[in-house]
């Protein structure tokens, strides 16, 4: 396998375990893991790479279960010359491994609105890749253009209306890679956006199980969200709410849980494996169709292969 892969300046890995890299520590080895050292290693890396090897770009692992068998692909994974913020007027470049919390920091110390990404967890990439909101604005809101690496190792920029952002999806070719993202946001003073993020922060580690291993919300909510992601305010419905009336808050399976403190969170409160994880959530899923008929969607990506028998 070694003498058809490419010269890399980065680290490019064999079987390696991926558990440790998600926030809910699960999950079996990829094929390859590459983590390039720069833009250019990135794009020779995808250019020479035979075309038919899978590739899948993984953010921190934030919004992620990696089933126990691994991933059957090359797994790239951005780090250190990827994770630039810079500010110009009121418009933010962030590189894909950029933490969403740290671009809003940066942001509002330069009186730039991005408040609503100071509590989603993860990066830039992912955010970008999922359409990522909170408090009623989304990544669509905001988002200028991106910059992706393609299959074939071209540099491109894309619009928002190119990437055709949802709620909590986008459309994204397989294999193509983001590497950076332009956002425009209003105008503000330091000190209040500042203090608007304690505010946030507050209220989600009220109300959200943030000293547990999740990956953020498991389901989307189940209705009130036009094309471009933005919430419906004369729809309420919420996923937490028709999971605990099919009393399901607090459910288990193996080492797996769905949050007595948000029943909208899928917990591994120590010895989950993915399969717990994700059967859980399927039992969920089937419990609330019966109880409600409404039909729950998975917001945390699942990849990869099962452990064999």
């Amino acid at each position: 396998m070694s003498d058809t892969l490419p010269e890399v300046r980065g680290r490019l890995v064999p079987d390696r375990a991926l558990s440790d890299l998600t926030w809910l520590r699960v999950g079996g080895p990829a094929d390859l893991f590459f983590q390039p050292a720069d833009l250019a290693d990135l794009q020779a890396f995808l250019a020479a790479l035979p075309p038919g090897r899978a590739v899948f770009p993984m953010g921190v692992g934030s919004n992620l279960i990696v089933r126990d068998g691994g991933i059957r692909a090359v797994v790239i994974r951005l780090g250190r010359g990827f994770n630039g913020i810079s500010v110009e007027g009121t418009r933010v470049t962030a590189g894909a491994a950029a933490l969403d919390a740290h671009v809003a920091k940066r942001a509002a110390a330069a009186g730039v609105d991005l408040t609503f990404l100071r509590t989603i967890p993860g990066s830039i990439g992912g955010a970008v890749r999922m359409n990522a909101g909170c408090y009623g604005t989304y990544v669509a809101d905001r988002l200028v253009e991106v910059r992706v690496v393609t299959r074939d190792g071209r540099l491109e920029t894309l619009s928002p209306g190119e990437l055709r952002l949802a709620y909590r999806q986008s459309e994204l070719p397989e294999g193509w890679v983001i590497v950076e993202a332009v956002f425009e946001g209003p105008a503000g003073d330091a000190a209040e956006l500042e203090a608007r993020m304690s505010a946030q922060l507050a209220r989600r580690d009220e109300t959200q199980p943030t000293k547990d291993r999740t990956a953020g919300s498991t389901f989307r909510n189940p209705a009130g969200f036009s094309s471009t992601g933005r919430e419906d305010d004369s729809h309420e419905l919420k996923a937490w709410k028709v999971i605990d009336e099919a009393g399901l808050r607090g459910a288990t399976l193996g080492g797996a849980q769905m949050s007595p403190k948000h029943s909208n969170f899928l917990v591994n409160t120590g010895e989950a494996t993915a399969a717990d994880l994700e059967g859980l959530g399927e039992d969920v899923r089937k419990k609330v169709f019966q109880h409600s008929g409404i039909e729950l969607h998975w917001e945390i990506m699942r990849v990869g292969e099962p452990a064999l028998p």
